[in-house]
């Protein structure tokens, strides 16, 4: 069973999706937040394993708030929700340890996919949002561009193949079917990956492959 919060400082928002989720049987709703501040305190005292966490709230915004989350013992999973695909808010997010985000007018069944994908390790990116997203607000200089081709020269031939597929939003599975191996040496992959890259999800990962040019 999943354990998830919902944070958003819209009651309505909430209770919409507190009810998507509490329809799906592998899904329980274990804690609501208004703010960022009340998220910290609630994930803090509860056992969560996804977040739903709204951009922009009073008290503490939700990029601060996924980095405290973060942060924690137990940090659970985040999914940032935005009403836009191209707000700069989400960018920091994702780098902030977001593992993915939503636009809140996604389809109920996408939302809910995104909450079980999310809470296996992999990450859910809206594939072209994503793109448009990180190539606007990720623009690598050349001592970035540098550091990041400098980690990535740790990897592996077959660890590099992996990483750039992870870098343009394909699932385990996906990955798997490109490169004719197992799913499961494709996760012991992937977690090689973000060890050696010294990162603590997906999403930034790809984000340094993005700056080193290896994402297509």
């Amino acid at each position: 069973m999943i354990r998830a919060m919902i944070v958003d400082d819209d009651a309505l928002v909430r209770l919409g999706l507190a009810d998507l989720l509490d329809a799906d049987d592998g899904i329980e709703v274990v804690a609501q937040a208004a703010d960022g501040v009340q998220a910290v305190e609630l994930a803090a005292a509860h056992r969560i394993d996804v977040a739903l966490v709204d951009v922009r709230m009073p008290r503490m915004d939700g990029i601060t708030a996924t980095a405290r989350l973060r942060a924690l013992p137990h940090p659970p999973r985040v999914v940032t929700l935005t009403t836009f695909d191209l707000d700069e808010y989400v960018y920091n997010a994702l780098a902030a340890g977001a593992d993915g985000f939503l636009l809140k007018d996604t389809d109920p069944a996408e939302i809910l996919r995104a909450v079980h994908l999310v809470a296996t390790g992999s990450a859910m990116l809206h594939p072209a949002a994503a793109r448009r997203l990180i190539d606007r607000y990720h623009r690598a200089g050349r001592p970035r561009a540098a550091a990041a081709r400098a980690r990535i020269e740790r990897l592996t031939p077959r660890e590099r193949d992996v990483l750039a597929l992870l870098a343009r939003g394909d699932t385990n599975a996906d990955i798997a079917d490109r490169l004719g191996m197992r799913e499961s040496t494709v996760k012991s992959h992937v977690s090689r990956i973000l060890t050696a890259l010294e990162v603590s999800n997906r999403v930034q990962a790809a984000l340094l492959a993005r700056d080193a040019d290896l994402a297509p």
